[in-house]
């Protein structure tokens, strides 16, 4: 990166916080598959056979590679595995697939110098590639921290000369969960500290004149994992690199977590411009991640065509940004705003809208899709965890009853017609909102309204109280940026109107590409989760929103209410099933994580607000499930070791009797609920 970019970006993460601009990164050769500068976007994931399974691990290889992987990770957790790999790549090489290798390294030094002769890129893990964790709290003086980072140099520099030596890449992987012992005792288990964490080897890898480096910053939280990369890069444009971005959510989970977990994490990145290479990491078969990563990287391609972000000169000028002294992007910290009606805004938590204005409103079993479950035998509605707060109805009227606490939002102008207004509140436009003076709600009134309208005359005609409520919409390709825009300019003119976000969303069928309707409906229902995960929660990790309002008439309405509520659930905003921790499984996995998390989830999917962490091995538990309540890690074959918290209460016990054990122990916690029958 030249000297005026770094000036022009110092103190910022991005380009642009208003306009899609790809941050412009080093060219890192893996392989012939290019990475950085001015390549696309590249997919990749790992493998879950034993290392030493090489048909077995070269076949796997090859579906992914056939799915859209353009690299490959295998782990190396020892040198007979590391040596392993040379077997690996000569049978690819043998079959017609070229794809780069890289190896997975943790803990051991030895075998990353192995691997390092033979794929094209090693990842490593500051955490423990020559650090240690044992959850111990040391004080170090500065003389004492300055002689860790040197041993830990002198036990680097060997593989750094051999990635040079052999044209072999490098990703420095740090992850939230497995922060050294002496990271975690000066930095805490922040941002801040994995972002050192990183740097400390990057700065290492520099000082040998070695520069062919991947660098990614993963977390099973995506808020934390989004702060995190925001200031590595933040902190590398201070020092004058431009290193590529690895995205990744750590132990997203499967189905619709993980696909709308791996959206806000990955996708809220994209949509800032960063990220040079994607992987989903999924509880599912390997090759089941890369289509949902190429989904998630679809869109920036588009984005970066119409911008005709092509030349260096052109991403590299920052764009002029709404300014706001009361946001930060490298922490959370939720927008300020007045409680309207005891309901919306301020400290309560984001509301949920659902559009039934196309629903069949004579019937009230309707009101299951909105988490209202109607009993036709006892003629009464029953909540489920997830119902919403308002439903939209547009201009029809219900031939039924509609649950009591339900609030329900008419267009203004049916509004206004309703004998009985109790629960019903008015959806205006801006001009209509102007225009009807004592016609209002004296409750709560819904204003729909766009980027744009704040530089109108007519914004500045709105009469301001405590029952204004925005609705904000956007028709913009990179609608994100531009209701985030809308976020900083409300700061900006310090007006604390609560605002709930609307996306509205039309698939195209591709019923060409699938067997059936159903494969089509699929396609289209992933496509929502990863595209409302994204817009909408990245604007909620960043603390932007009292309420989000998901529009996809293709879509089923029980999966648009399941969507908003998983949203909220990934940015941590409101809490409403149990979460689960998962890894994605790899050749170190000891049991069969799929089949596992499935039936730990059909036991305790009940327990609301718990989070359960299930690790196929102790790479990935307890550090990264480390904020989670409970822990199932697979400690050797058949056995697994119970954790509440960090902290390991039974270990090495048998498998076929883990989860009994397990729920025991939430038991005895006082944490169990029977579920309902």
């Amino acid at each position: 990166m030249n000297a005026d970019a770094v000036k022009m970006l110092q103190g910022r993460y991005c380009n642009s916080l208003t306009e899609y601009s790809r941050f412009v990164t080093r060219e890192v050769a893996i392989g012939d598959v290019p990475m950085g500068g001015s390549n696309p976007i590249r997919i990749q994931s790992m493998t879950t056979t034993d290392t030493m399974d090489t048909i077995g691990t070269v076949e796997q290889t090859i579906r992914m590679v056939d799915a859209g992987c353009e690299y490959v990770r295998i782990t190396a957790p020892s040198i007979k595995e590391a040596n392993n790999l040379a077997e690996i790549k000569k049978q690819l090489r043998l079959r017609g697939y070229n794809v780069p290798l890289v190896a997975d390294i943790h803990f051991t030094p030895n075998a990353a110098e192995v691997a390092a002769r033979i794929v094209e890129k090693v990842r490593v893990n500051p955490g423990n590639y020559a650090d240690k964790k044992k959850f111990d709290t040391i004080e170090y003086t500065d003389l004492e921290y300055r002689g860790e980072l040197e041993r830990i140099f002198q036990k680097f520099t060997p593989l750094v000369k051999i990635c040079k030596e052999y044209g072999t890449a490098m990703r420095i992987g740090t992850n939230h969960g497995s922060l050294s012992d002496r990271i975690m005792s000066r930095y805490g288990d922040t941002p801040q500290g994995m972002v050192e964490s990183a740097m400390e080897f990057i700065r290492m890898c520099e000082t040998l004149g070695y520069y062919s480096l991947v660098v990614s910053m993963k977390s099973s939280n995506p808020q934390v994992m989004v702060q995190a990369y925001r200031l590595l890069v933040q902190t590398m444009v201070a020092e004058g690199m431009n290193y590529p971005l690895h995205l990744g959510v750590t132990e997203a989970g499967d189905g619709e977590d993980g696909r709308i977990k791996s959206a806000v994490g990955i996708g809220t990145l994209l949509e800032d411009g960063l990220g040079d290479t994607v992987r989903v990491s999924l509880t599912e078969e390997p090759e089941a991640e890369a289509p949902v990563a190429i989904a998630l990287v679809k869109r920036y391609t588009l984005r970066s065509e119409v911008a005709g972000a092509k030349s260096e000169e052109r991403i590299m000028t920052p764009h002029p940004d709404p300014q706001s002294s009361h946001h930060s992007p490298y922490e959370y910290k939720k927008r300020e705003t007045y409680e309207a009606n005891a309901f919306i805004g301020g400290h309560m938590v984001p509301r949920v809208v659902l559009d039934l204005s196309r629903a069949n409103l004579k019937d009230p079993a309707v009101m299951n899709d909105a988490g209202y479950l109607y009993s036709a035998l006892l003629d009464k509605y029953n909540m489920a965890e997830q119902s919403v707060d308002f439903v939209y109805l547009g201009d029809s009227l219900p031939s039924f009853t509609l649950p009591g606490n339900l609030k329900q939002l008419y267009n203004y102008t049916t509004w206004i017609k309703l004998a009985n207004k109790t629960l019903c509140h008015p959806l205006f436009t801006l001009d209509e909102y102007i225009s009807a003076d004592a016609n209002r709600s004296s409750a709560l009134n819904l204003v729909r309204i766009k980027n744009v309208d704040l530089d109108t005359e007519a914004f500045g005609l709105i009469p301001l109280d405590k029952s204004l409520v925005f609705v904000l919409e956007t028709n913009e390709l990179h609608g994100m940026a531009d209701q985030r825009a809308f976020f900083l300019k409300l700061q900006e003119m310090e007006l604390d109107v609560p605002v709930i976000v609307k996306r509205s969303y039309v698939f195209k069928s591709q019923k060409s590409k699938v067997e059936s309707q159903k494969d089509d409906l699929e396609l289209q229902t992933q496509d929502l989760q990863l595209f409302a995960g994204t817009d909408l929660g990245a604007l909620l990790v960043d603390g932007f929103g009292d309420g989000i309002w998901i529009g996809a008439p293709q879509v089923p309405t029980s999966v648009i209410t399941s969507t908003a509520f998983g949203i909220l659930q990934a940015t941590r905003s409101r809490i409403s099933k149990t979460e689960y921790i998962s890894c994605p499984s790899c050749g170190r996995t000891l049991f069969d994580l799929m089949v596992t998390t499935q039936m730990i989830r059909s036991r305790t999917s009940h327990l609301k607000g718990l989070k359960i962490g299930i690790m196929g091995c102790i790479v990935n538990g307890p550090g990264e499930m480390a904020d989670a309540d409970y822990g199932y890690v697979g400690s050797g074959t058949d056995k697994v070791t119970l954790y509440r918290g960090k902290q390991a209460v039974k270990k090495n016990i048998s498998s076929a009797n883990a989860l009994d054990e397990l729920i025991g122990i939430i038991k005895g916690d006082g944490n169990w609920i029977e579920p309902a029958e």
